[in-house]
């Protein structure tokens, strides 16, 4: 941070998540607020754009087998495309002053479960996608043999539990309101992005 403002950065724009905050569910969104303090603790102009889970991340949920696996119960969330964060952030960055000291939450403009999700994903691919809702026990067992530090083990398994705790479910208007356009929705990714579910088997939905 400090580097931004010997360099003469006058303001910031930062892409932080939805509800961040020391105790958030999902751990990697109290590192988005530790760095939205240390942002505040400078003297620079800012501007916090806080993202849901990005859209195109809910297809690659889907193992080969169809099986979307996680502890994310009957939670929703309201995934965004990075196009239409990309534009909120243009939109603020085209006319800088006026949001300064401003925090948005963008979101897609439909709030989903993971139940929801594969049954939208099957319906526009024509492929057979169902969601396990895993337990923690078998969230964790599951991943421990990626062999990835336990950080980035806790942070894929507290992303599923943030959902289920409801911390994603809100819409906003902010892309609406800011973009001056309608977010895409999941079904509309699916069909625009065949390749996105390339990985999951070939069989016709039941």
């Amino acid at each position: 941070m400090q580097a931004a403002v010997v360099a003469g950065v006058r303001q910031i724009v930062y892409i932080s998540f939805v509800g961040a905050s020391p105790d958030h569910t999902f751990t990697l969104a109290r590192d988005h607020w530790v760095t939205e303090q240390d942002i505040r603790r400078t003297d620079l102009a800012f501007t916090f754009l806080r993202s849901s889970t990005y859209l195109d991340f809910v297809p690659k949920l889907a193992g080969p087998d169809g099986v979307i696996s996680g502890p994310a119960g009957d939670g929703r969330v309201a995934a965004v495309s990075r196009d239409d964060l990309a534009d909120v952030a243009v939109a603020v960055l085209s006319d800088p002053d006026a949001h300064i000291g401003q925090t948005y939450d963008v979101t897609g403009g439909e709030s989903f479960t993971l139940a929801e999700a594969a049954s939208v994903m099957s319906g526009a691919s024509g492929k057979q996608i169902i969601f396990h809702d895993e337990t923690l026990e078998e969230a964790y067992e599951a991943r421990s043999p990626y062999g990835a530090p336990r950080w980035e083990v806790e942070g894929w398994v507290t992303s599923y539990n943030a959902i289920a705790a409801g911390e994603l479910a809100a819409v906003s208007d902010t892309v609406q309101r800011l973009a001056e356009h309608h977010p895409i929705t999941l079904a509309d990714y699916i069909r625009a992005n065949p390749d996105s579910l390339a990985h999951v088997a070939d069989r016709q939905a039941a």
